[in-house]
């Protein structure tokens, strides 16, 4: 049997006023029980836009949004945050500064009007909610007495606390620094899944969302590109924005001619991945920067024109005799000097038609 489904929005459209394009169009999407599910996308593309609108915090356009099989939003029909059974966790926290940790996490057991809570209830909720935030004994601490890391984890206390249907995280890791971040994200995704709690995380880090989430769906100007596992979105990506935004891939184009793809990094049979039954004449070919091999050869006409140390691999640009940059990725014991000719060899069994 498959998950229940704990959200599900249909066909919603968002547009602010009648002179600019639509926000959001048309957008259908499903969260399942216990799935953390990543909005991607680049700035713009509509993905907090849609996280506000689940939130209550924007009215709709068109289309439906249900919560645990309840209506909650129409463009006529609007349930107001706080009875949502909604839990939020902003990019700057929105900690009360006056409050100590407890009762920063206690705030919304108290305030809420969707649940009532006795005073006993609270008490034990807000502790357990700071234990498994990895919080404990830090209670009568105030927010500016923790480090940006700890105040995060307070605000996703506070949001676990109510037990709500699901969470929404609007990108809350951008404000930390990058170790911070790559400690956090895991210790978020492990809290989430450790209380059996939905949620929804927006950013606009690839690497963030596919180490993070259960599935992701890529936004693009206020639709949806692809819906998927990290797996399926990176090995196989649906259309040249998401080959791109996602696996930051190279592309190059491809003439067919007697069952060869013809390119000028070499040739590529047409077989797999690379099959072509309708015999189009010409295609661009996704490449993908870790599936390269380069060697020396003093008669290519492809040359290093610029080299990133990158820690465990070096990132070499390249420039192709038409003029486009190639990147390639390349382990630190394959080291190269910018000037050298080289010629690519490819993984063809990664490489893509788009």
């Amino acid at each position: 049997m498959s998950d229940p489904i704990v959200l599900k929005i249909h066909q919603i459209s968002k547009q602010f006023d009648r002179a600019s394009a639509p926000v959001l169009d048309q957008v259908s999407l499903e969260l399942k029980e216990c799935e953390i599910l990543g909005l991607l996308g680049p700035s713009g593309c509509g993905k907090t836009t849609l996280l506000r609108l689940i939130a209550g915090f924007e009215s709709l356009n068109l289309g439906t949004i249900e919560l645990s099989g309840e209506v909650i939003a129409t463009p006529d029909h609007s349930v107001v945050p706080e009875k949502r059974n909604i839990g939020m966790v902003f990019q700057d926290y929105a900690l009360f500064p006056h409050l100590t940790i407890a009762k920063n996490v206690a705030f919304g057991l108290q305030k809420t009007s969707r649940k009532r809570f006795a005073t006993d209830q609270i008490r034990g909720l807000t502790q357990e909610s700071i234990q498994r935030v990895g919080l404990a004994g830090l209670e009568s601490r105030y927010p500016h007495e923790l480090s940006g890391g700890q105040q995060q984890r307070v605000a996703l206390a506070r949001a676990l606390a109510p037990q709500p249907a699901m969470i929404l995280l609007d990108e809350p890791l951008s404000n930390l620094d990058i170790q911070v971040r790559l400690r956090l994200r895991q210790e978020i995704r492990s809290i989430l899944k450790t209380a059996g709690t939905s949620a929804i995380f927006v950013t606009h880090d690839q690497e963030e969302a596919m180490s993070m989430c259960d599935r992701i769906a890529v936004m693009n100007q206020g639709h949806l590109e692809q819906v998927g596992t990290p797996e399926s979105i990176y090995q196989a990506p649906v259309s040249r924005f998401v080959a791109d935004f996602v696996t930051r891939a190279n592309f190059v184009e491809a003439t067919f001619q007697s069952g060869i793809w013809q390119t000028e990094i070499g040739e590529f049979p047409a077989i797999g991945h690379l099959a072509n039954p309708n015999e189009k004449s010409q295609v661009e070919l996704m490449i993908r920067q870790e599936d390269v091999k380069l060697t020396l050869d003093d008669r290519s006409s492809i040359v290093i024109c610029d080299r990133q140390f990158l820690g465990r691999d070096y990132c070499y640009e390249l420039r192709l005799p038409s003029g486009l940059k190639f990147l390639a990725h390349c382990p630190v014991f394959e080291q190269y000097t910018v000037g050298e000719r080289v010629a690519i060899g490819v993984r063809q069994e990664q490489v893509r038609i788009i």
